[in-house]
């Protein structure tokens, strides 16, 4: 389960079970057609999550279905079938969130989608990508794919 302290000692949940107003099917759905949007991935691309009820909603499966994407899915009680994601939160977690006591959530929204938008995509580096950032690795792939 991922979460973050806020001032007034709540806990805010990133995870599908928390908050529905942060995370819900609805949410995930509008995230899931955005990434779809701007990077138009080819059909058969493989979609790996965890069992949250957010990705096994019926609306969430039909964008999957309509988009050619093919589901997959973590067994029950195996965290490690998701380890990228579940590492991915580690690393918010440990080099973002912890240094923080958000005042409100939208305090915490502008610290998390610049941490991802601006450094974790952009300018951190990723040994598994050959020490380059993931936007340069996702550039360089579709170099050589062109």
């Amino acid at each position: 389960m991922t979460s973050l302290k806020t001032s007034i000692k709540t806990i805010t949940y990133l995870s599908d079970t928390g908050c529905l107003e942060i995370q819900g099917a609805s949410l995930t759905g509008k995230a899931l057609f955005m990434a779809l949007r701007s990077q138009r991935p080819p059909a058969g691309l493989i979609h790996h999550s965890d069992r949250g009820s957010q990705y096994c909603a019926y609306d969430y499966r039909v964008i999957q279905e309509q988009s050619g994407l093919k589901t997959s899915m973590s067994r029950k009680g195996h965290c490690y079938d998701n380890a990228p994601m579940e590492s991915f939160w580690g690393t918010l977690k440990n080099e973002s969130l912890s240094h923080y006591r958000f005042n409100n959530r939208d305090e915490a929204i502008s610290v998390i989608r610049e941490y991802i938008e601006i450094f974790y995509n952009r300018q951190r580096r990723h040994s598994r990508l050959g020490n380059i950032s993931p936007a340069a690795f996702r550039e360089k792939y579709h170099q050589m794919a062109a």
